[in-house]
């Protein structure tokens, strides 16, 4: 025996057999599990698309393929699309964008668009028989590939925002494997927590969508002065008061104090920035400034029942609302909309909040992409004058937003489930890398 297989016998004699905490009653006491790289286990994707019809797809880390159309506003393949790679149902594709879920690269399993156009610059393979496509894909949602991608990460993502990882270095990722008849049945228990996580996921989506269209009612459209729906007891009540926000409230915005001056920060005063603006009541903060920060900058303590809006920022945040439910500072990013006495804070915030798509269309007006002061000034704001009906307005979607908060909790009650149970099935990470 050559010295190059020895040293290799002695290195797998040398590891403790992987084994599972937890192995269903049929498959105890069977031999252990083996690692198989993803060069024995799979082959290659490599078929270009040539002059296909297909649709152009992404991935996104925590959401799988998605189409460039929806992900980037249109198609981005241009002159490359004809070099893209054909890629089918059944087929996994590895991006290697970083991302804070998978720092060393996200993997997903093509399932349901029947056949796509995938960025060459992605690694695609297909599992050789003998092994579970549900298995593998439960392995990658684990980042099983990339606690061992990160030992030959050397560098930052590059220009193009992928990481250097060579299809050698991929393909060389050894993943813990049981026989068949194990994947498939690890496979099949974890599917089907994932059609729990799926129902419970779809319940939370509907309650939302609910809550948005009777927030349409409650409240007057774009346009209109007075809601499509009120609570019997107000039918007859006064009609609604209309007016600009800058008319109605006082609004201002905030500030931030200079990042180098060490002193100015790590203070005691809640710094709010619009990464926080977004649909919640703020009752905690990420950075803290001192007394001396908000003295030396357009920093401002603002008061509980203080309504903000995103002026600009990431994304959809641009005309994201929140509410203060303690006194803090903001940056010059966030409007803030004073408390008034006789207007309950909570309904200026949803009130707010169900008009987004509307505001949002205010800032693109002109060709202008952020809200201004101008324009938050100008917006149009309509209540009851009566403080009982704004109290029910609010208690109406307040017990709906607990509806909502509960059911959203036993969502990530399953996940966390499912998450403790597929560390109990597979073998330690630290087994793996042994």
């Amino acid at each position: 025996m050559s010295s190059k297989n020895k040293a290799t016998t002695t290195t797998e004699e040398a590891r403790p057999a992987l084994v599972p905490k937890l192995r269903f009653p049929e498959f105890r006491g069977t031999e252990a599990w083996k690692l198989i790289t993803l060069h024995q286990a799979s082959t290659p994707v490599t078929e270009r698309v040539g002059e296909r019809k297909l649709t152009p797809v992404s991935i996104s880390a925590g959401i799988g393929f998605v189409s460039q159309a929806e992900k980037f506003g249109r198609d981005i393949s241009g002159n490359q699309y004809q070099l893209y790679t054909a890629v089918k149902d059944g087929d996994f594709v590895f991006n290697k964008g970083n991302s804070l879920k998978f720092p060393q690269g996200c993997v997903y399993l093509l399932q349901g668009w029947g056949q796509v156009a995938a960025p060459n610059v992605f690694i695609s393979f297909r599992l050789k028989d003998g092994y579970s496509k549900g298995f593998f894909q439960n392995c990658f949602e684990q980042n099983q590939h990339g606690r061992q991608l990160k030992r030959h990460i050397t560098s930052g993502a590059r220009s193009n925002g992928l990481l250097n990882i060579s299809r050698g270095t991929f393909f060389g990722v050894e993943i813990p494997t049981p026989g068949r008849a194990e994947q498939e049945k690890i496979a099949e228990c974890l599917s089907s927590v994932d059609e729990l996580i799926a129902a419970q996921a779809r319940k939370v989506d509907a309650l939302k969508t609910h809550k948005k269209g009777l927030m349409q009612q409650l409240f007057p459209r774009e346009g209109e002065t007075q809601p499509r729906l009120r609570f019997p007891e107000f039918q007859n009540a006064a009609e609604w008061v209309s007016d600009s926000l800058g008319a109605t409230f006082e609004t201002t915005s905030g500030g931030t104090p200079s990042r180098t001056e060490k002193a100015y920060w790590n203070g005691n005063i809640p710094w709010i920035t619009t990464s926080l603006v977004d649909f919640r009541v703020i009752c905690s903060a990420e950075e803290f400034i001192s007394a001396e920060g908000m003295a030396n900058s357009s920093a401002k303590l603002f008061p509980k029942g203080t309504v903000l809006m995103a002026m600009y920022g990431q994304g959809k945040t641009r005309g994201q609302v929140a509410l203060l439910g303690i006194e803090a500072a903001t940056n010059q990013a966030c409007a803030a909309i004073l408390p008034r006495k006789g207007i309950d804070p909570y309904f200026v915030f949803t009130n707010l909040a169900a008009r987004y798509d509307e505001i949002r269309g205010m800032s693109n007006s002109g060709g202008q992409e952020n809200l201004s002061q101008g324009l938050i000034r100008e917006i149009q704001f309509a209540f009851p004058p009566e403080e009982a009906e704004q109290r029910k307005v609010t208690s109406c979607l307040r017990s709906l937003d607990a509806l909502i908060a509960a059911e959203a909790q036993k969502l990530e009650a399953l996940k966390t489930h499912k998450k403790g149970l597929m560390q109990q099935l597979f073998p330690s990470s630290e087994e793996v890398e042994a």
